[in-house]
């Protein structure tokens, strides 16, 4: 029955297999059941779990070993062999220029950007003790900790949010951070220490957001399902979402260069956004903010780009 069950699936839909994707993928399906009545009955969305690179090597930061594509890569290569129709990301772990062929065609409700502390030494960051070791495989994380706390020391901390949780309760680390979005998600935001406001941790671009990834195609069930995945696009998320990966494509960012962005509406059609790049060690951090008109991104995103480059000056590159 639930071979059949898979045959009638109307769309196949590609996740990773951590807690985490799988929780965003089912509120993927919830969303495409919800607005279209063909998409609600049982089997109608079929959810294909995918062995990820980036899963299987847990040892070595992702920096070393391809960068954070390496948790869309098999994803991809089964949508655009049409073996699913689309593919559901954390957005923060798409790469900022995507494969030939596919699209962003949505990008859900966001839940909250910003980082939480998980910590059983201290409550702020400012009161963990002299020589902490904070756990993240993060450079952006490592970078705006130790610009405020040279004395920090960091250690890879990877693996899906349970794993890391756990070595925190083990004590291999004095703290670590997480999004407080994926906690949420997972049901464990109440493990959140303290949530970090941006003006003590910008976080990642796209943080918070899930994304959609169709094949653009001529076929008719190619565009059906795009028509789909649109239909359940959060215009508000998707605004804030470009501005900030404008600013990331214009720094040619990369999981090895410590950037930061958040974007918010503030009423009036206008944007604001914040922006940061730092130094590795935490040694240099650059900021830049502006505001723009909210129908033109992207044209925000690539003038904070701007603005940040002409600060850190040419060899800001990892």
């Amino acid at each position: 029955m639930e071979d059949q069950s898979k045959a009638n699936a109307l769309i196949r839909l590609g996740t990773r297999g951590s807690k985490l994707a799988l929780a965003q993928a089912y509120e993927t399906k919830r969303r495409l059941g919800e607005t279209f009545p063909e998409l609600a009955p049982e089997g109608a969305v079929e959810i294909v779990e995918i062995k990820t690179t980036g899963d299987r090597v847990q040892d070595r930061a992702l920096a070393e070993i391809g960068g954070k594509g390496l948790f869309m890569k098999e994803i991809e290569a089964a949508l655009l062999e049409c073996r699913i129709d689309i593919a559901v990301h954390s957005l923060k772990d798409v790469e900022t220029f995507l494969t030939e062929g596919t699209e962003l065609a949505a990008i859900l409700p966001r839940e909250d950007p910003r980082d939480a502390l998980i910590s059983f030494k201290a409550e702020r960051i400012e009161d963990l003790p002299e020589g902490a070791v904070i756990g993240t495989a993060s450079v952006r994380r490592a970078a705006q900790l130790l610009s405020r706390r040279p004395d920090f020391k960091t250690v890879l901390f990877r693996g899906n949010v349970e794993t890391r949780l756990r070595k925190l309760a083990e004590g291999e680390c004095d703290a670590t951070l997480l999004a407080i979005a994926g906690l949420s998600r997972l049901g464990l935001g109440d493990r959140a220490t303290r949530v970090l406001e941006p003006e003590e941790m910008l976080p990642a671009v796209s943080q918070g957001a899930i994304g959609i990834q169709c094949r653009i195609g001529n076929t008719p069930g190619d565009k059906r399902i795009f028509d789909w995945a649109r239909g359940i696009n959060d215009a508000e998320s998707e605004t804030r979402v470009k501005a900030e990966r404008a600013m990331l494509a214009r720094l040619d960012g990369s999981c090895r260069t410590p950037i930061a962005g958040l974007a918010e509406l503030i009423g009036g059609g206008m944007l604001r956004l914040r922006g940061q790049l730092a130094a590795l060690d935490g040694s240099a951090l650059w900021s830049a903010e502006a505001t723009g008109p909210a129908d033109a991104p992207e044209t925000l995103g690539e003038l904070v780009g701007e603005d940040l480059i002409a600060q850190a000056g040419p060899g800001y590159k990892v």
